[in-house]
């Protein structure tokens, strides 16, 4: 297990604490970081069906899934075997039998079936069918959407949590300047993708790295005013801005962080909205601290860059941590108008203050804590737009 037993019942014990307030007896987790934050349950496995069964009277979960990654929980879970519950595998992928109808039948033998069940209804993992076959499985019950229930409680890390996600801070440093010292003109995106990929998992030579829960972002020349590409078998080309958008992952714990690089001398427009991000970057990094309102970090931004006469409609970060594919975003707090969410030390955020023009975009990014008097990076990577030229130049003068 990623931690001690005392830390998953502490999580547990939170969890019924908003259970109880939210009026949810049972609750059924699917999201596998959810899963994982309250049981240490990690594997892949989550392309099948598979949940966490929380009852406010029993001091352990429930975990219920295949057959076959019955083992997975016994391996990386605090849990008895006694509460390891797995179905057999004419259930998977079935026509005429569904995993949720076993679980319905589990719930109903141990006096279940008719409490206040609650159900992550926007989780990836939890589909229409899941929810059509409990409903007709469990008559008796009455079923809440409990999507965020677990989410809000991992929002605040423990110091173990934050020393996970410092390490990930140390390999994505190296993964991002082993990506940016390889593009060049001529260089095909491919192998830059793979360079980044190795330094991901090989990590440091104290700890290694996990998948991330996002594949390198990797969106290059014309391609660059957009922030959600990854890489294709082209090569560079020179006047070509590459951003890199990617993380470091140890032990599921992320630290995603975002810089860009010009490959030759950028023109003048260019140079002057990667100032333009830097400056309202800055500008949010120097005054976010505990007691705020994530609403107040957008408006120092907003205010930063006003001059430019540049809107920027997306938000400008978002909590995160813990996660599984296809997202290291927590669902939870989002720096942008409108959110109340007030800060308190050991919350985490991506700080991501990228603008996307018709023709090309800038990102540069920071994964931040709150701490007890203001805010830190996790990694300590220049904020400046890189230059290839300038960079041989250094490597050059260096050597």
């Amino acid at each position: 297990m990623s931690f001690g037993t005392a830390e998953y019942k502490r999580r547990i014990r939170k969890t019924k604490e908003r259970m109880a307030a939210e009026g949810v007896e049972v609750l059924l987790i699917t999201d596998p970081a959810n899963m994982n934050y309250l049981s240490g349950y990690d594997a892949w496995s989550f392309y099948v069906h598979q949940m966490l069964v929380i009852i406010n009277e029993d001091e352990q979960p429930l975990w219920i899934g295949r057959g076959m990654d019955r083992n997975a929980a016994r391996v990386t879970t605090w849990l008895y075997d006694e509460n390891i519950i797995p179905y057999p595998d004419d259930y998977v992928q079935s026509d005429t039998k569904h995993p949720m109808d076993f679980v319905a039948c589990i719930l109903t033998q141990i006096g279940q079936g008719n409490r206040s069940i609650g159900v992550e209804m926007e989780s990836y993992y939890f589909t229409a069918k899941c929810y059509g076959q409990l409903l007709k499985g469990l008559p008796n019950a009455t079923f809440k959407d409990a999507t965020l229930l677990v989410n809000w409680v991992r929002i605040v890390k423990s110091n173990a949590e934050i020393d996970y996600m410092k390490r990930a801070a140390v390999i994505v440093e190296k993964a991002m300047m082993d990506g940016i010292g390889l593009i060049k003109e001529g260089v095909r995106e491919c192998d830059v993708a793979a360079k980044i990929f190795h330094t991901q998992i090989t990590g440091t030579e104290e700890f290694g790295g996990d998948y991330p829960a996002i594949m390198p972002l990797l969106p290059s020349g014309d391609k660059n005013s957009t922030p959600h590409l990854t890489w294709t078998d082209k090569r560079y080309k020179r006047g070509d801005a590459v951003i890199l958008e990617l993380a470091g992952c140890y032990k599921r714990y992320h630290s995603p962080l975002a810089r860009t690089v010009n490959i030759g001398q950028p023109n003048d427009a260019f140079i002057t909205l990667s100032n333009l991000v830097v400056e309202g970057l800055n500008a949010c990094i120097d005054m976010i601290k505990p007691g705020i309102y994530c609403e107040e970090i957008e408006e120092t931004w907003r205010k930063a860059i006003e001059k430019s006469g540049i809107m920027k409609d997306s938000r400008l970060g978002y909590s995160m941590g813990l996660n599984y594919p296809p997202d290291w975003g927590e669902h939870t707090a989002s720096i942008r108008k409108g959110d109340k969410t007030l800060l308190q030390p050991n919350m985490t955020f991506h700080l991501i203050p990228g603008i996307w023009l018709d023709q090309y975009g800038f990102e540069a990014s920071e994964s931040i804590r709150i701490t007890e008097t203001g805010c830190e990076t996790f990694a300590k990577l220049q904020r400046e737009l890189f230059i290839t030229d300038e960079i041989l130049a250094k490597n050059e003068t260096q050597t």
